[in-house]
Parts: C-alpha cells; structure tokens; sequence
C-alpha cells in the first residue's frame, strides 16, 4: 500500500479494511506492506513505479508487479478488485508447489 501522510482515502482504507485485512485469506496470500511515498524509495521495490496517487495498492510477486489498484473504491469494490488481481497469480497447492510454473513459492 502506497501512502502518504494526511490522506484521507488512506485513513478510510484504515478505518473500513485494515483492522480485518490480515485475517483475511487475501491479507494472508498478499500481506499488506506500507510504503510512505513522501519517504525514500525502498530499494527492493526498484523495479516498481512510483505513485503520486495515494493510497495505491501495488501486487507484487518475485520483484515483478502483478497488478495495481490506484485509490480506495470503497469496501465493497475494493475487496472485489483485489480478488481480480490476486486471481492473476499462480496458484499454489497444498504442498506449496505453484501449479503454473513447478517451482516452490
């Protein structure tokens, strides 16, 4: 989640989804990590384009971005437009073996 100090769809997003997110099996398969985007650019996420716009929710698997939602829709919208981005995903079995690519996640 990009953010920024201030921001009002941030504090909603705070307020509406977060106290519930981690619990969630989509807080747990994506966890929610914190990027203030008034602080210095986390080196990791190099390869990922900055945001003006906040809060912006940035997918991101292996260092490559999957998907990108820019600003909160609302509770409803919002939990159905994070289960399109993570459907893009591969899928992992129980065993922990992504079915698309063979390789451990």
């Amino acid at each position: 989640m990009l953010e920024r100090p201030g921001c009002s769809w941030c504090k909603r997003f705070n307020e509406e989804i977060a106290p519930a997110y981690a619990k969630t099996d989509e807080g747990r398969r994506a966890p929610l990590r914190r990027v203030d985007v008034t602080r210095p650019w986390p080196t990791d996420l190099a390869a990922i384009a900055r945001e003006r716009l906040t809060p912006t929710f940035v997918l991101v698997e292996k260092g490559v971005e999957v998907g990108r939602l820019r600003g909160y829709p609302g509770d409803e919208f919002f939990w159905m437009l994070l289960a399109d981005m993570l459907a893009k995903l591969p899928q992992t079995t129980t065993s922990g073996v992504s079915e698309t690519q063979g390789q451990p996640r």
